[in-house]
């Protein structure tokens, strides 16, 4: 009984969360050495990989006939996801896949994993020119 009543004495605020541009969402200490940097990855070849990515989840969600909305938050997740993890150890294309998956779910607009899959084999077919 003591410690419900401790529990409920509590009180959490959460009104006080302020948003600045001096309070960003990713620390530049973040920012300035990736994990794909401490991993030997150039920084112009990450660059070029960041912006393959979300071109490639863009032309997918075109081909999905998603909502940009949902294009826009792949991107963020995707570009978020490498700020933690490195190119060099994980797929540029399954996680810009999943990163597609994923923001579907989100904002609502769900779409197969067949037709997910299908999608990003037939950009990998085009870009192959066959």
């Amino acid at each position: 009984m003591a410690e419900v009543t401790q529990t409920s004495i509590m009180k959490r605020d959460f009104s006080r969360v302020v948003l600045t541009l001096e309070n960003v969402l990713i620390p530049d200490d973040k920012l300035s050495e990736t994990p794909s940097m401490l991993d030997g990855l150039d920084k112009e070849i990450e660059t070029d990989l960041r912006i393959l990515g979300c071109e490639l989840i863009q032309t997918a969600g075109i081909l999905l006939k998603l909502p940009q909305v949902a294009m826009a938050t792949a991107q963020v997740v995707f570009q978020r996801f490498y700020y933690s993890k490195s190119f060099i150890k994980h797929n540029m294309e399954v996680v810009a896949m999943a990163s597609l998956m994923l923001a579907s779910k989100i904002e609502e607009c769900p779409r197969r994993n067949r037709d997910v899959i299908n999608v990003f084999h037939h950009i990998k077919q085009v870009r192959n020119k066959r």
